[in-house]
């Protein structure tokens, strides 16, 4: 009954652009008031960026210096890849704009990216390794994360993004080393459920690895299992409840 569920349940279809894009948007500000509640956000640091549906090369993205707790569908801000604010009165966060933009350009299959400042992973990316198949949770990002094994300081420079975005390669995460956890999915849904699960994940082996030494999922039950926790309906279907969550207790972030 449950797989059933999950085949049944899948992405809208949208009748226009314009109910796409409101949609999109919708889902971004919602992504960030829940990164809000888990405690992802640092400052001003961090973002999450949804590319255009009708303008590819372009991506809505969060306000620089606006509170995630505070962000509204309204209030997002579109940009291009060259960095320019099309639409919206606030400034880009330069770092989201180097990381994100050339992310976006290099996979052009990829709709949303995040991108945040949170505890367990940047705990986690500080050891320079990749996260170990020890739970069903962790196996989602088995053979399908990657690591940035460099820090140059805050990311400014788009050559820089350009090197994220080839490490980030095709898999679904990368551990960016003394910085932090990206994630990318096609759809926000689904890069942000990413984010949330893989920080989880980084918080468990940290806790696993302070008590002993973890057990492994030896690589073919783990590989099993990616397919079954770490597929696009999968990431997507385990964001609706978090969703219909933010939606009952925040729903001005609608406006």
């Amino acid at each position: 009954m449950a797989s059933n569920l999950v085949l049944n349940m899948k992405p809208p279809v949208f009748s226009s652009i314009e109910e796409e894009r409101q949609h999109l948007k919708q889902k971004l500000a919602g992504a960030f008031r829940l990164f809000s509640k888990f405690g992802f956000d640092e400052g001003v640091a961090g973002h999450i960026t949804a590319r255009d549906p009708e303008k590819k090369d372009h991506f809505w993205v969060n306000p620089f210096g606006m509170h995630f707790s505070l962000i509204k569908a309204s209030d997002l801000i579109l940009c291009n890849h060259e960095g320019e604010v099309v639409e919206g009165n606030l400034p880009v966060n330069r770092a989201a704009f180097a990381i994100h933009s050339q992310v976006h350009a290099a996979r052009p299959d990829v709709i949303a990216a995040a991108h945040a400042h949170s505890v367990y992973g940047k705990s986690w990316s500080s050891l320079g390794r990749l996260l170990d198949p020890i739970t069903q949770d962790a196996c989602a990002f088995y053979n399908d994360h990657s690591l940035f094994d460099d820090y140059t300081g805050v990311v400014l420079d788009v050559e820089e993004g350009q090197r994220i975005g080839k490490a980030l390669a095709n898999n679904k995460a990368c551990i960016l080393r003394n910085h932090g956890l990206l994630t990318v999915g096609q759809t926000v849904d689904e890069a942000a459920w990413w984010f949330i699960t893989m920080e989880r994940s980084c918080q468990a082996q940290l806790l696993a690895e302070s008590a002993g030494k973890p057990v492994l999922i030896d690589a073919e039950n783990a590989e099993v299992t990616r397919g079954q926790v770490g597929n696009t309906q999968a990431g997507w279907f385990q964001f609706q409840p978090l969703w219909n969550r933010i939606v009952k207790e925040q729903p001005d972030f609608l406006d």
